[in-house]
């Protein structure tokens, strides 16, 4: 895995992590504006990541490989299978 496709991927998920994190706290503080325009933010900067990802480099999940000219979803090393 080339370093910039490993920066953009451990990026996306801290994003991920980050909004889900958000989420959690939002489940108990569901009146907590400032929480959920973060966690909007997140999940927006989380979306734009994952579509770059998907355009450089390789679907991250099997509905990502939707329209494309073959089924790249398999042919990327598994998440257990990087070497992070």
């Amino acid at each position: 895995m080339h370093s910039e496709q490993m920066e953009l991927l451990k990026a996306l998920q801290a994003l991920q992590f980050s909004a889900f994190d958000f989420n959690l706290y939002l489940d108990t503080h569901p009146n907590d504006q400032r929480a959920l325009a973060e966690y909007s933010k997140l999940q927006r900067e989380a979306q734009c990541a994952g579509n770059a990802y998907n355009k450089s480099f390789s679907p991250l999940m099997a509905e990502d490989n939707i329209n494309q000219p073959c089924w790249k979803w398999a042919l990327e090393p598994w998440p257990w299978d990087i070497d992070y």
